[in-house]
């Protein structure tokens, strides 16, 4: 009776078999052709972890300022730069992150200067002035007398009062991150010229 049933199956078994194998190279057929040539290339171009989304994690830095109307500006330099995957590592980093009036205030035409491809060192160098290790809230700040900065340079703590200023920008928020903390403030804090 055994045999009886198995042969009854095994047809059964081989046309399942069959399905399946071809689903399957249905699927890659229909993988390969979907993909156009412009997708890929933008694909190839976007890659690290600053290009993965999960809605589950707690922002990190990047994600932040993305996330920010008042950083628009700051958002297109950090791209410009190349310099999303810097901002989502484990860190902890402590980003000065300037609004876009902070941009604004700069003389006429840096900023749109600043993000030719030519100025890229330049505006990475900039950008990375206003980045440091760790994740201290303004009043653990007021500790500090400088800070050492992404760009191997370093950069004064002043405290007025209960106002913190960091490079000569006055720190008007501060957002916790998952990788970090965001201080908002209301300049571009300039490296030292050299």
């Amino acid at each position: 009776m055994k045999t009886d049933t198995r042969l009854k199956l095994l047809p059964a078994l081989i046309i399942l078999l069959f399905v399946l194998v071809a689903c399957k190279n249905d699927a890659k057929t229909t993988g390969t052709d979907s993909v156009s040539e412009p997708q890929a290339t933008e694909q190839t171009k976007k890659q690290g972890q600053a290009f993965l989304k999960d809605d589950e994690s707690t922002p990190n830095v990047l994600d932040i300022a993305i996330g920010s109307a008042d950083h628009s500006t700051l958002v297109a330099a950090v791209q410009a730069a190349e310099l999303e995957n810097v901002l989502v590592n484990a860190g902890p980093l402590m980003v000065f992150a300037p609004t876009n009036a902070a941009f604004d205030a700069l003389p006429e035409g840096t900023v749109e200067n600043l993000l030719k491809p030519e100025n890229k060192d330049a505006l990475s160098n900039i950008l990375k002035h206003h980045v440091t290790p760790g994740k201290y809230d303004k009043e653990f700040l007021k500790k500090f007398k400088k800070l050492g900065q992404a760009n191997d340079q370093s950069t004064t703590v002043e405290v007025k009062g209960d106002d913190v200023y960091v490079g000569g920008a006055k720190i008007l928020a501060s957002v916790p991150a998952g990788n970090g903390i965001v201080h908002v403030v209301d300049k571009v804090i300039l490296p030292p010229s050299n």
